[in-house]
């Protein structure tokens, strides 16, 4: 997620594919969102590591444990709306992606903690 988002970012014109998919090469507010999404995913991959029992130091405990479950709420919400979207690769691309990463979520946030690594 966060390299595709940074290849929008970057202008690769993949547009078509994010954002509700209405122009291939992004304007630069749309850029500039896919920035932000850069270092969110960037970070939410961190704090789902945390929370698997990987030594991410900078993520507190709690902030993985909560953090992994708004995860699984804004990851579900994006498969809706993904579903939801106009554009063909997000409904049929993007959202069994989101999909599958909602439920992965969801099994770190169940799960127990395992011996960190």
């Amino acid at each position: 997620m966060s390299a595709f988002q940074a290849l929008l970012a970057a202008g690769i014109p993949l547009g078509q594919a994010a954002w509700g998919g209405a122009a291939a090469e992004l304007p630069a507010a749309l850029r500039i969102a896919s920035g932000v999404a850069t270092v969110f995913w960037l970070v939410a991959a961190a704090v789902v590591l945390r929370r698997g029992g990987y030594r991410v130091r900078w993520v507190p405990e709690r902030v993985a444990k909560v953090g992994t479950w708004v995860l699984v709420g804004l990851l579900t919400v994006g498969m809706l709306m993904n579903l939801a979207s106009p554009s063909p690769w997000e409904r049929y691309g993007w959202a069994p992606v989101i999909a599958v990463l909602a439920a992965l979520c969801l099994a770190v946030a169940r799960g127990h903690r395992r011996a960190a690594h």
